[in-house]
């Protein structure tokens, strides 16, 4: 066998190590994850991190849903995060449709201010927002964060959606304004069917980046009644702040798997929309 022959064959072998390599970097870890959500105090304390639990039991998630109060911090995320997330999709795709499908005047100063709103650092308006909320009688309520969540996710959805509009040929929709369509009608008949993939795919990515916010939810949450997930998560801890370990893998068990699902379930739309915009048709 010569060199030259040899050579495909090394790269492929180091091509599938580096995979290897990568795939047990992400699952080992969740296995490691699941295996101490079934352990006692007693073992996290005593034993090694690497072994096996002694006993397998649900008790762990039986506290955390119920005493750790995890059923109402899930409730308190479906809650601000799903209204957001339907905002952010309803208002951003029909402001990307309305900036590259309709001419108008301004429309690209309009694109340039959403692009600018993706710079702004969401530590910045915290404390202004918090005072608006404050003064309007928001405070302990669950909308400072639906409000929030609303005009952080609104410029990049935006942009995403504008470009997706801009790869479908104009032709389509000057024909079906030719045929008696009104541009809502254009909007909702011919333009929202042809890029849901790439709803999905915006949706998706909203809704990681709001299931998994802790600095906004941390302040504008002042209850463990209004608390979402990931504020909650910092809630595991016993008498004079000792770490409930058991009860917290579960929880985040809880968190990391469902999440994962939900990406796996919709991952096929999620790589089709990432294609759709990237040829213009």
């Amino acid at each position: 066998m010569t060199t030259t022959s040899l050579r495909p064959r090394a790269g492929r072998l180091f091509g599938q190590l580096v995979v290897l390599l990568m795939l047990a970097a992400v699952v080992l870890p969740l296995i490691w994850l699941a295996l101490g959500s079934f352990k006692t105090q007693d073992e996290f304390l005593n034993a090694s991190p690497w072994a096996l639990p002694r006993e397998w039991s649900w008790d762990n998630y039986r506290v955390a849903w119920t005493e750790g109060n995890l059923g109402t911090y899930v409730r308190n995320s479906i809650l601000s995060v799903g209204p957001a997330l339907g905002f952010i999709v309803l208002f951003g795709t029909a402001a990307g449709f309305a900036l590259e499908v309709m001419v108008w005047r301004g429309r690209g100063g309009v694109l340039l201010t959403f692009l600018i709103g993706i710079m702004v650092p969401s530590q910045m308006i915290l404390l202004p927002l918090f005072t608006t909320y404050f003064r309007v009688g928001l405070t302990g309520t669950l909308w400072p964060l639906i409000i929030t969540y609303t005009a952080m996710g609104l410029p990049l959805t935006v942009f995403m959606m504008a470009t997706y509009f801009r790869a479908i040929p104009r032709e389509i929709f000057e024909a079906a304004v030719m045929d008696g369509a009104s541009m809502l009608r254009a909007f909702f008949s011919v333009g929202l069917p042809m890029v849901r993939n790439a709803v999905v795919t915006v949706a998706l990515v909203q809704f990681f980046f709001l299931w998994n916010d802790l600095l906004i939810a941390l302040t504008f949450t002042n209850t463990d009644d209004l608390r979402t997930i990931q504020v909650g998560l910092l809630n595991f801890s016993g008498q004079f702040g000792s770490v409930q370990y058991g009860p917290l893998f579960a929880a985040i068990c809880l968190n990391v798997f469902g999440t994962l699902a939900l990406y796996l379930f919709l991952n096929q739309r999620v790589m089709k929309g990432l294609a759709s915009g990237a040829v213009k048709g």
